[in-house]
């Protein structure tokens, strides 16, 4: 994956495209929730933290480690969020999809699910992966089940597998999608996403 390509995604419902400096302002209105950030590694929910974040998934891209998205409602134009593509292993044709937020006004709203929409079909088409791997903390029972009804499978928990907020160490539970279950999740759970327009 070349990270220096801005890769711009986008289907009727939002356009991905990379996060920006200047997106700051933006994500602002949506991000300072701290219900958002109760089960992340890090925190967004207030300027310090925010800027932090930004500038974390900045560099991560410099470094090939993360490829960080900017989530835009088509409809209204506004950034409703962040999410990215990391631990991409072109070897294995796999990577993980994560790093996901979603201001709390646009949860439930099939947002979020237009945007894994287009990460999936990019990291199976143009980038030829077998294999999607998403995670979470444990501990977060919204983010499993959205992941169950988009069809990942859960394949386990890793114990005490990486720090995050508060001296803890969090279980973090790892889904996946191979790319002969794609096919038939584009008919069914992201079929809409599928009609051009």
């Amino acid at each position: 994956m070349d990270f220096s390509t801005n890769i711009v995604l986008e289907n009727k419902r939002v356009r991905l495209r990379p996060l920006e400096i200047g997106d700051f302002e933006a994500l602002k209105a949506v991000a300072f929730d701290a219900e958002l950030w109760r089960y992340t590694l890090t925190r967004g929910d207030d300027a310090v933290s925010l800027a932090a974040y930004i500038r974390q998934a900045l560099e991560g891209r410099e470094q090939g480690l993360r490829y960080p998205f900017t989530i835009v409602d088509r409809e209204t134009g506004q950034i409703i969020g962040s999410t990215s593509y990391y631990n991409v292993s072109e070897p294995d044709q796999r990577l993980s999809i994560g790093y996901t937020w979603v201001g709390s006004k646009f949860q439930r709203t099939g947002l979020n699910r237009a945007a894994k929409h287009l990460l999936l079909s990019h990291a199976f088409g143009q980038m030829n992966c077998e294999r999607v791997e998403l995670e979470t903390d444990s501990r977060n029972n919204k983010s499993r089940e959205a992941m169950a009804r988009m069809g990942a499978t859960e394949e386990g928990t890793l114990r005490s597998h990486r720090p995050t907020q508060g001296g803890i160490r969090r279980d973090t539970v790892i889904f996946s999608i191979i790319k002969p279950e794609w096919s038939e999740l584009r008919q069914s759970v992201f079929q809409e996403f599928e009609a051009r327009g």
